[in-house]
Parts: C-alpha cells; sequence; structure tokens
C-alpha cells in the first residue's frame, strides 16, 4: 500500500511543486487584487467553467490522469485568449493565474463539505501549467509580437498550438515528479526511474491530453470570434467524453478486480501457497519498474503475474507448494497455455493472456514481462522451499541464467531485493 502524502513528510519533489504553485498564486492574487479585475464578465464566464469542471468530477479513478478535464480545458482556454468577439482583452496573465486559482478553491469548498477529498498536488499542477501557458502567450499577444511572427490569417493558430504543445511538456515535468514520491511512498523496492515516469506522462498525452489541448485551443478561437458564449457550446463534447472515460476507467477497475478474485482460487483450492500470487505480482510490478516499464506496459505486466498461476486449476493433483518449474517442460507449456485461455475470458485483453501464455517459453523467446513473471515467481518459490533464505534463492537464479532466467531481470530482481532489505517473499 502507498503511503498518502498527508500520513508522513511530504517529499522535497512534492514541497518543491506545491511552495511553487502556492508563490505563484500568492502574486498572481496581490497583483489583481491591486490592479483590479479587467474584464470581469469573461473572468466569471471562464472562472465558472473552471468551477463548474472541479465539481463535476469524482475524484481521480486508477489510471485516470485528468479527472476533471473540463476545468483543465477552461483553464486552458483562459490562458490562450487573445480576443473576445474581434477586440483585444486585458486581463494579462496573472488575472489568468488568479481566477483559475479562485475558482479551484471555491469548487474545493462544497467538495470538503461533502467529505470528499481534494487533490492539492493536481490543483498547484494545474496552477504551474496554466500560469506557464499564460506567460508564454499573454505578453507576445499583448504587444504584437506573435502577429509578427505568425501573421494574422490562417497560420495564427500554429501560435497558440505551440504554446500549447510547451505547456503539455512542462506539466509533464512536475506530474512524473510527484508519481516518483508517490512511489516512493510505496517503499523503497518500488521506485521507478524518474526518466521512465516523465517519458510515461508524454506518451499519455496523446490520449485525454490532446481533447483537453484541442478544446482549450478551439475554445480561445471561439471567444475570439463569438464572445463569452462560446465555451457553453464548445465544451460540451469534452464533457461528453469525460463521461465515457469514467466508464471505460470503471470497467477497468471491475475488471482488475475479477483478477485479483480468481487469483486467489488457487489458493483457496489448495494449488497454490497463501498470497502467492499477489507477491509474485508485487515484487514483478517492482522489477518492472526498475527495468524502466511505465503506464500500460506496467499494468499487463502486473495482472499477468497475478494470474499466472490460473492454468493449475486443470491439475487433477495439485504440485506440492505449486511449484510447477518441477514438472516436465511440455506440462509447464501445456498449463500456461491453459491459463492464457481463462484470462482471455477475463476481459484482461490478449496482452495479459499472452504473458501468461509465454512464461514457460524458453527465456530467450519470451517478452519482457513473461521474463519478469518467470523469475519472479521461480524466486518466490525457491524462498517457500527454505533453501537457506533470499540470498540463496537469489543465488540459484544467477546460476540459472544460462538457461533458465534473462540475466538482467534476475539482477533487477538483485536490486529491488537489496533496496527492500532482501525480505523474504513469504514474509507479511
Amino acid at each position: 500500500m502507498r503511503a498518502p502524502y498527508g500520513s508522513g513528510p511530504l517529499a522535497p519533489a512534492v514541497l518543491a511543486v506545491r511552495g511553487a504553485a502556492l508563490l505563484l498564486a500568492l502574486v498572481a492574487l496581490a497583483h489583481t487584487s491591486v490592479r483590479g479585475l479587467a474584464e470581469p464578465g469573461l473572468a466569471l464566464v471562464f472562472g465558472l467553467l473552471v468551477a463548474a469542471g472541479e465539481l463535476v468530477r469524482r475524484g481521480a479513478a486508477a489510471g485516470e490522469r485528468e479527472p476533471a478535464p473540463l476545468a483543465a480545458a477552461g483553464a486552458l482556454a483562459y490562458a490562450l485568449l487573445g480576443d473576445s468577439a474581434g477586440r483585444p482583452t486585458t486581463h494579462g496573465s496573472l488575472q489568468v493565474i488568479a481566477v483559475v486559482v479562485v475558482a479551484q478553491a471555491l469548487a474545493a469548498v462544497p467538495r470538503r463539505a461533502c467529505g470528499r477529498r481534494t487533490d492539492a498536488d493536481r490543483a498547484a499542477r494545474r496552477t504551474l501549467t496554466v500560469g506557464f501557458a499564460a506567460v508564454c502567450f499573454q505578453p507576445l499577444y499583448a504587444s504584437g509580437q506573435a502577429e509578427r511572427w505568425f501573421g494574422d490569417g490562417p497560420w495564427f493558430p500554429l501560435f497558440p498550438l505551440t504554446v500549447l504543445a510547451l505547456t503539455a511538456l512542462c506539466d509533464a515535468v512536475p506530474a512524473a515528479l510527484l508519481a516518483r514520491s508517490a512511489a516512493l511512498a510505496g517503499g523503497p523496492g518500488a521506485l521507478p526511474p524518474y526518466g521512465s515516469l516523465l517519458v510515461d506522462e508524454v506518451r499519455a498525452l496523446a490520449g485525454t491530453g490532446v481533447a483537453i489541448g484541442a478544446t482549450g485551443v478551439v475554445t480561445a478561437l471561439g471567444v475570439a470570434v463569438a464572445g463569452p458564449w462560446a465555451p457553453a457550446v464548445l465544451c460540451g463534447p469534452l464533457l461528453l467524453t469525460q463521461v465515457s472515460a469514467r466508464r471505460y476507467t470503471a470497467v477497468r477497475t471491475t475488471c482488475g478486480q475479477t483478477m485479483a478474485s480468481l487469483a486467489r482460487a488457487t489458493e483457496i483450492a489448495g494449488y497454490t501457497p497463501p498470497g502467492h500470487a499477489r507477491r509474485v505480482a508485487a515484487l514483478a510490478t517492482a522489477v518492472g519498474r526498475e527495468l524502466g516499464l511505465t503506464g500500460p506496459r506496467l499494468t499487463v505486466l502486473e495482472h499477468a503475474a497475478l494470474m499466472h498461476d490460473i492454468g493449475q486449476l486443470s491439475l487433477l493433483d495439485p504440485v506440492a507448494d505449486g511449484a510447477t518449474a518441477r514438472l516436465p517442460a511440455a506440462e509447464q507449456r501445456r498449463i500456461a497455455l491453459l491459463g492464457g485461455a481463462v484470462v482471455r475470458r477475463t476481459g484482461a485483453g490478449p496482452e495479459v493472456a499472452a504473458v501468461v501464455e509465454q512464461q514457460a517459453d524458453p527465456y530467450r523467446e519470451q517478452p519482457l514481462a513473461a521474463k519478469i513473471v518467470r523469475t519472479v515467481n521461480a524466486y518466490d518459490d525457491l524462498c517457500g522451499e527454505s533453501v537457506g533464505g533470499p540470498l540463496r534463492a537469489l543465488e540459484q537464479l544467477r546460476l540459472g541464467t544460462g538457461h533458465d532466467h534473462q540475466p538482467q531481470v534476475v539482477e533487477a530482481l538483485g536490486r529491488v531485493l537489496a533496496r527492500g532489505g532482501l525480505t523474504p517473499a513469504g514474509a507479511g
């Protein structure tokens, strides 16, 4: 279980992100208070849009990177707003930040009153991201430099799109920092490389991030032509996308719960030791992170590790301690294929089923996820056989790198175990 940020001292990365966002918010609020609110009608429209987007979200589900896309799109649209109904705007970048901060704070009040958690880290990220976009766009637009660069014709939308691309990359940096801090709270053995997390965040921009960014740019351009009523029309499709994405996430969550229940079936039936599937899944996930797996690839690995023994239910008599490595290669292959067939019926996806099916293949022919499952499963089996503890089990795996296990996977397992104190697999 990962410890939430509030359960102990905050990591330096979390403090840095929150501190930078707080400083930026205070400067923006002070500047806007002294200068006064420019174009209060526009500020009200976009403030309500951000607040409404925050209110309709239900909290981030597993794997959901942006639970409030409507709020994100509204904030970006205000940051990229240069004209309203053909007239130049004068609100400036600091007012954009102030309006977004106030809207998020107002939306947090009823959420807290209903006992729903507020995500301080996501709010900090949004403040920094919107601030970056506004600082990049507003001064260049107000000074006329953007028009000199891109012209006032069909090429001008390239300017907000360029700012949007840079903003997305800027948001990926604190997002990866916060993700690494969250992984660090889960224990030293679960710490993924920062570079892998950053790449994962950038790849994720191809999903909902594209819809959010496109809606923000189109909304800003729509207000420039039609006036403040445009957001009500242009943000409707994104709201429908949000509802559809949430339903898809709920289906994935249900699928994960189903696999966790099926994984326990082999334990209840006496085919594998208690907690074996859970231990293999946790350790395999940590090894996968150590080897650079992130995002969907890491999820496939975790699910395959949970389900790797489901094919043992086809055996008439359980194998002692569930250690199928002692069976003939043909029997191991048959059990793996039967397990893959079961996984395909769970809706887990063909990638998970393929890993389960290939775990008994020669390791040189296996994908990385199957190599990890094979090695971690063998480690847990060896610890269960009391071969002399984790060090002795790891030594036996190293002796088998010539024909049974990939050396890089074994060494990654060793590093993970070393950071975790070489705790026996069966402990806890």
